[in-house]
């Protein structure tokens, strides 16, 4: 048996940005939230109504919108999309009421423009994801996704000139 030194390589890997927010606790059933109404119940957050009394608190997509703390990112330019803006953000929105309509914390936290580009912020991945998936099928043009931190993320760009 030899008698060797062994080293540890063993590393605590430090989070670049820790989420404040996140979209699963256990919450007891049922919760409210009082800014949306959204209701917390059998581990889902669902817009149902709540039959007696409900725990109060504020859901994740609240916290996020509050705090400015957006998990999606969409940025859409080109002479295309400013030709055909209006057209496009009524495709946008139409695609937020139906994902709202099924998950509660999918959002749009904010639209803003400048001359180069418009740019709309999500609650979540999958609204952002689905919001670029719809467009680039309905306008073609250049799409592209990019995951960031371990997919809790997302920025996507699509342009079309």
């Amino acid at each position: 048996m030899r008698n060797t030194l062994t080293i540890r390589n063993d590393k605590l890997i430090q989070e670049k940005r820790h989420d404040v927010f996140p979209t699963k606790g256990g919450l007891p059933d049922p919760t409210q939230c009082t800014v949306c109404g959204a209701v917390y119940a059998k581990g889902r957050w669902t817009w149902a109504s709540v039959d007696g009394k409900a725990r109060q608190t504020t859901c994740p997509a609240c916290r996020r919108i509050a705090g400015n703390f957006p998990a999606g990112y969409i940025e859409m330019g080109g002479a295309f999309f400013e030709a055909r803006k209006d057209e496009i953000l009524n495709l946008v929105h139409n695609m937020e009421k139906v994902e709202k309509n099924a998950h509660p914390l999918e959002r749009i936290i904010e639209i803003t423009s400048n001359e180069q580009k418009t740019l709309i912020t999500t609650t979540g991945i999958h609204i952002a994801r689905r919001i670029g998936e719809a467009i680039s099928r309905a306008y073609q043009g250049e799409y592209a996704i990019q995951y960031a931190d371990g997919e809790k993320r997302i920025r996507i760009s699509w342009q079309r000139d």
